[in-house]
């Protein structure tokens, strides 16, 4: 199966975040998992496909057309294929089309918009594909606790939990998206009434 891996293009992130993402890429490959990610170089983008690398893994980079042009030191030169886009949006559909489940791992303003958007995605029954935030460092701590304060004041039902998982161990996170059954999750409940 193809996982799309979100995360961070930063270099500046600490080395822990990035042993974090080798890890998790080198256990997909182990496990026969390919990667499709963002095509970055650095950050957890640029340590997952590190890791997938290293285990002689399958990795799609999908990279717009402007970062190419921009700087050709942005993308990991190893990947098996690149599909370049013209916008970010074309880049997160072909991520979405090319995948069998999402890993999102720490990040910024971009890694968020993609956890939302296929969160929201998958509420409207537009896809039903296992979603886990690979919590390293307690990143996600409060992103969790933003969605169970959103439960608690209606915006959003109970349900909505069971849309995404959260784990802090690689195992886990492969063991739950390999055991995945999208016939367990019931999408017409998530829905506000």
């Amino acid at each position: 199966m193809n996982i799309a891996v979100y995360g961070a293009a930063s270099s500046l992130i600490d080395d822990s975040y990035k042993k974090a993402g080798i890890e998790l890429g080198r256990e997909m490959a182990k496990r026969g998992h390919g990667l499709v990610f963002g095509g970055g170089n650095n950050g957890m983008m640029g340590a997952s496909a590190e890791g997938v690398y290293e285990n002689k893994g399958y990795i799609l980079g999908v990279v717009p057309s402007f970062f190419k042009e921009a700087n050709s030191e942005v993308s990991f030169k190893e990947c098996s294929e690149f599909i370049y886009t013209e916008t970010m949006r074309e880049r997160k559909q072909q991520m979405e089309e090319h995948c069998d489940a999402f890993i999102i791992t720490p990040g910024g303003i971009g890694t968020l918009d993609e956890f939302f958007e296929i969160l929201t995605l998958k509420q409207l029954g537009r896809h039903n594909k296992a979603i886990v935030l690979f919590n390293i460092n307690g990143f996600y701590d409060e992103l969790d606790t933003m969605m169970t304060k959103s439960i608690q004041e209606k915006f959003i039902t109970d349900d909505c939990k069971e849309l995404y998982k959260v784990y802090t161990d690689v195992n886990e996170i492969l063991d739950y998206i390999e055991k995945y059954d999208p016939k367990d999750i019931d999408l017409s409940k998530v829905k506000i009434r």
